[in-house]
Order: C-alpha cells, then structure tokens, then sequence
C-alpha cells in the first residue's frame, strides 16, 4: 500500500491569487491560471490564460520573472512532460502571445477591450449562432484584471464596458456575463 502512495502524482489544489510552485509542470484539471512575468517598472504583463485539460510550466522559463497565477481555485496535477508534450505546450504558448499581442497592439480602447472580450469568449466562453457569451466570474475575471491583461486602466475598462453595453456591442445577461453579439 506504501508504494502504491508513493506513485501518485502530486495534486494540488489552490485558491484564488495562490501561486504554483515554480520550476514544475502541470497538467490543470480545474480552474483558470494566467501565466505573467513584470516590465522594469513593476508591472504585470499576462503571457497566457490556461483552462482545464490545458499543460502549464515554470520550467525552464524564457522569461524570469515567470509565475503561474490562479484566477479561480484550480486542481492541478504535477507532471513530467514528455517531448511531444513540451512541444505542444511551447506552440500553444506562441499561439497564445502572438494572440496577446496583437490584442495589446491594437490603439482604440474600446476595439481593444471588445477583442479581449472575444478573445476570451472564443476560448473560455460559449459560441453559439447569437454570438460569444462568456461569464466573467467563472473566470474570475474583474475589471482590473481585465484592464492588466489589455494594457488599459481600470476606470478605463469600466466605462469601455459601460459604453459598449450602451451600444449594443456587449449585452450584459445575469450579473457578470457577457454576450458579445455576433457580426451581421
């Protein structure tokens, strides 16, 4: 029976804001994690957001700092990864800051946010033929963290989001989920 424990793989399970022990591997069973490192200044810059089924790692990290930080509470599971896997792993990454990027790159706030919103929507949220519905508590996702993730202020994204719910370009549905409407 002891060696039978001593095969299991770590699991671990943690709390909003908790961080994943560094220079491991992951294999994210619940929850959402955002993966960022800092500019000189202090402030955060998201390299990722990762769902269930997603690998996740600190090993060998291009960029230092790097930290693993949960959104919601997440189950993880601790692996070794194979070279199929780290490939996988490393071109989803790419996929992802490539995706970040142009997201940040973009000038007008608003059209910054809404693509976000998308973004997030097309892989977290729920598609269907009305549009992109995506729930921002399940991600636990406020306005402040949206504003670091695209590179605006907070009272920035919560007037965009006011604006854009005015407009019609975002309808709120419940207290904190969002249907991005689809385009005509």
């Amino acid at each position: 029976m002891t060696s039978s424990l001593l095969k299991r793989p770590l699991q671990l399970t943690l709390h909003p804001q908790d961080v994943l022990p560094e220079g491991m591997s992951w294999r994210l069973h619940e929850g959402y994690v955002r993966s960022a490192t800092w500019d000189l200044e202090g402030e955060s810059i998201t390299l990722g957001l990762w769902a269930p089924g997603d690998l996740i790692t600190s090993e060998d990290p291009v960029l230092n700092p790097l930290e693993l930080q949960c959104l919601t509470t997440v189950v993880v599971e601790h692996i070794e990864l194979d070279a199929s896997e780290q490939l996988q792993h490393l071109l989803r990454e790419r996929q992802m800051l490539a995706e970040l990027l142009t997201i940040q790159r973009i000038r007008s706030g608003d059209l910054r946010l809404l693509t976000l919103l998308s973004w997030i929507g097309q892989a977290h949220g729920q598609v269907n033929s009305h549009g992109c519905r995506l729930s921002l508590s399940e991600l636990n996702l406020t306005h402040r963290s949206l504003a670091d993730i695209c590179g605006l202020t907070r009272v920035t994204v919560t007037k965009l989001l006011s604006r854009l719910r005015a407009e019609g370009r975002l309808v709120a549905i419940g207290d904190s989920d969002l249907l991005i409407p689809s385009q005509p």
